[in-house]
């Protein structure tokens, strides 16, 4: 962090997470990682912030981790891997973690996983293995299954039912960007929301780096979301942090709007 003139960094379990594994697996590992991420907190409280994991197979339980955790300090936010066992956040079954997460003001980060077996065995199955892997995972796959998921918590209602509920996406917006302006052929008649879908992307979802360091990708986010809803990351460990440091620096943006990405979207999202 020092050497790539990171300040704060903050800390969650990636994917596959918990979303993928029997309940009460998922709730030892979660209350587990938990532990582990308070404990860095404690030791760096200038450093690190946190994600909380829930086992959202469970949402009791989901809700009083989530109590749990929080009641510590320096979780700012939820991490939730993508689907659970094929079921996606507009499941009515999960809206009262939703709820939850609402109420307390914290935004969750939607990190991608593998699309459910029967979708990857459909789109990708016939590839050499390597192939296969990279196409269902880092290299398109990830992107495509979470711009579902958003795309599927907007026309299923979620925002409609908790309009202060916040997102995050990673991979300047996981494809959503270049879609924004298409997706509004859904008009609000045909979904029986209350706004265009764009209206959602725009005031519910907000967007990182993480690793695609790319301008053209960059400008297209900027021009569809605006300056406010784009944050800085550098998705370590999977992407080195001076590389991600290097592409905000080149940024052709006012030092204002560079500040904002870089450190100030993110302080007033997550509370720091």
């Amino acid at each position: 962090m020092d050497a790539a003139r990171i300040d704060v960094q903050a800390l969650s379990l990636t994917a596959p997470g918990v979303e993928q594994l029997e309940v009460e697996e998922a709730k030892t590992l979660a209350r587990e990682t938990n532990a582990a991420l308070a404990n860095a907190f404690r030791r760096h409280p200038s450093r690190f912030f946190g994600l909380v994991a829930l086992p959202i197979g469970d949402p009791p339980a989901a809700i009083a981790e989530l109590e749990r955790s929080t009641g510590e300090g320096g979780f700012e936010g939820v991490v939730i891997n993508g689907h659970h066992r094929g079921r996606y956040l507009d499941d009515r079954f999960f809206w009262p973690i939703l709820a939850h997460i609402e109420a307390l003001g914290l935004p969750i980060y939607l990190h991608p996983t593998q699309s459910p077996k029967a979708v990857v065995d459909a789109w990708y199955g016939g590839l050499s293995l390597m192939v296969g892997e990279m196409m269902a995972g880092p290299g398109w796959g990830w992107h495509i299954e979470t711009a579902l998921h958003v795309l599927r918590m907007i026309v299923g209602g979620v925002f409609d039912a908790h309009p202060k509920l916040q997102i995050v996406v990673g991979h300047m917006g996981e494809t959503l960007p270049f879609m924004l302006q298409r997706v509004d052929v859904m008009a609000p008649t045909m979904t029986k929301l209350i706004k265009p879908l764009s209206a959602y992307l725009r005031e519910n979802v907000h967007y990182t780096f993480s690793g695609f360091n790319f301008l053209p990708t960059f400008l297209d986010l900027l021009l569809e979301v605006g300056v406010d809803r784009i944050m800085f990351s550098t998705d370590h460990p999977y992407q080195p942090m001076a590389e991600g440091r290097a592409f905000l620096d080149r940024l052709p943006v006012s030092d204002a709007d560079r500040e904002r990405i870089a450190h100030g979207n993110a302080e007033r999202l997550f509370g720091l």
